[in-house]
């Protein structure tokens, strides 16, 4: 394990979209900066299977044997990615300090009489290929200690965006929706507000054989059906106070077809551009609720390339001030996987990385296996 201080981390994300693996080169001197990233697309038949585990409806069941295999393929896919970065940013591993791996969730069902989380993308296969040691499920111990598990960004989000005299919010537009709130007099708060592109991916796919509404196109040519929007919004989750997480297994394709066998026909069209404005509207009912003083909303994900969907944003959150974290000097495309590098750091330094006040653990954990190289 390297121990040179001003040695890089690796960050490792596959979001609930499962569209691609986000890999980041991040050194901390001792503020955040990226050295390199990428995206690497999901091998299409690899995303098929995950999606199949991953955007069944709560009670199907998957073969176990499927899912072990899909763990250590996924780990390999981690793994490979992580090493074409490397080479394309000219650094050899042995240079690299340790790599955090989220890994692509199966399935978070924080809550209940045995609560649990389930990320898949073998730890061990990304430490004996890459030859870096590999900090991997951080989502568990903060389970344990009675937290969500998630989200897990606030903490960095708050040592990167924050500034004082400033209420403002972090939004992570990926497959689920997530906010960190920050202001002078309170704790940072954090909580998944509900769908963001999840859904929207989902009904491209399913009706276009598109795996996203490019710059939401799609949906901005359809029509908003109130009585739709109204049926999705009554789920009782968008009414649950923080702290509070979700994901694929809660917002699913099922989950949409049911709404809509209440009603009449609808245009598929007319379903994505409705599905938009689900996003937009619980995303800014959750920040008003949390934080009504917000000053300003920073904005990373892959959902900020939807433009459609930052216009109903930005009508919907009225003045407050909606940018992309690129004015911050941040990709917006790579802030979750530059949070997993973070996230490995602070954990071979031997300090905390949820934040009780976000998930509602019982207090400050170290997160993460370390699986040495």
């Amino acid at each position: 394990m390297a121990r040179d201080p001003a040695a890089p981390f690796l960050g490792i994300i596959s979001g609930t979209s499962a569209d691609a693996i986000d890999v980041a080169l991040v050194r901390f001197d001792p503020a955040p900066r990226l050295v390199a990233a990428h995206a690497f697309p999901f091998d299409p038949a690899l995303r098929a299977r995950v999606l199949a585990l991953s955007q069944a409806a709560t009670e199907a069941r998957a073969p176990l044997d499927e899912i072990a295999a899909l763990d250590v393929a996924l780990g390999q896919a981690f793994a490979a990615a992580a090493l074409a970065l490397l080479e394309r940013a000219g650094v050899p591993p042995g240079e690299v300090a340790a790599i955090g791996s989220h890994g692509q969730t199966l399935r978070h069902r924080p809550s209940g009489p045995q609560p649990f989380t389930w990320q898949l993308g073998d730890p061990h296969v990304i430490a004996e290929r890459c030859g870096i040691a590999t900090v991997a499920d951080f989502r568990r111990r903060d389970v344990a200690a009675g937290g969500q598990g998630a989200p897990l960004m606030p903490a960095f989000h708050a040592a990167a965006f924050s500034a004082v005299g400033e209420a403002r919010a972090v939004l992570n537009l990926g497959g689920i929706a997530n906010l960190t709130l920050m202001r002078d007099d309170a704790p940072v708060v954090g909580f998944d507000t509900g769908p963001a592109n999840a859904l929207l991916d989902a009904w491209s796919l399913r009706e276009r054989g598109a795996a996203r509404d490019e710059g939401g196109e799609w949906a901005r040519g359809g029509r908003v059906d109130t009585g739709l929007l109204a049926r999705l919004m009554a789920d009782p989750y968008f009414r649950l106070p923080p702290p509070k997480s979700t994901g694929r297994d809660a917002f699913h394709l099922d989950w949409v077809r049911a709404a809509l066998a209440a009603l009449g026909p609808l245009s598929a069209q007319d379903v994505q551009a409705t599905l938009a404005e689900l996003s937009a509207a619980t995303i800014a009912d959750a920040l008003r609720g949390a934080m009504p003083g917000a000053a300003r909303v920073i904005a990373c994900g892959g959902g900020v390339h939807n433009e459609f969907l930052m216009q109903r944003l930005a009508a919907r959150l009225g003045p407050v001030r909606l940018e992309s974290s690129a004015a911050h000097g941040v990709d917006p495309d790579f802030v979750e996987a530059m949070g997993f590098a973070w996230l490995a750091r602070e954990t071979l330094a031997g300090r905390p990385g949820n934040l009780p006040s976000v998930t509602g653990a019982a207090g400050p954990r170290i997160l993460g296996a370390i699986h040495p190289a």
